[in-house]
C-alpha cells in the first residue's frame, strides 16, 4: 500500500501540468480526444481519458487510494467555464 502524500492543490496542480506538458499530451492531444478530461494521477504520472473524468477518476482511485488526481480538458486551457467562453489552446509544438 501507497503512503499518503500530502501536497497542497497548487503543488498537486503544478506536478500535474508539467507531466501533461512533457509526456501526456502529445499521447492524447489527438482529434478524437479534443474536448475529453485526462485524469492524472500527479503522484504516480498514471492518467486515464473519458467524457466526463468521473469513470477515470475512480479507476484511478481503485488502483491508487491515495492517488492525487488533477483533470484537464483535452486540447482546451480549461476543464470548466461557467457562463462563459472557454477557447483552444494552440498547440504550436504538434
Amino acid at each position: 500500500m501507497q503512503q499518503a502524500i500530502f501536497w497542497t492543490v497548487e503543488e498537486v496542480a503544478t506536478r500535474a501540468k508539467k507531466l501533461y506538458a512533457d509526456n501526456i499530451r502529445s499521447q492524447v492531444e489527438h482529434e478524437e480526444n479534443i474536448g475529453k478530461m485526462v485524469v492524472i494521477d500527479a503522484q504516480t504520472g498514471e492518467y486515464a481519458v473519458d467524457r466526463s473524468g468521473i469513470h477515470s477518476a475512480i479507476a484511478l482511485k481503485a488502483k491508487n487510494p491515495n492517488a492525487r488526481l488533477f483533470t484537464i480538458r483535452i486540447g482546451y486551457d480549461v476543464a470548466v467555464s461557467f457562463g462563459g467562453n472557454s477557447d483552444r489552446v494552440s498547440n504550436d509544438a504538434g
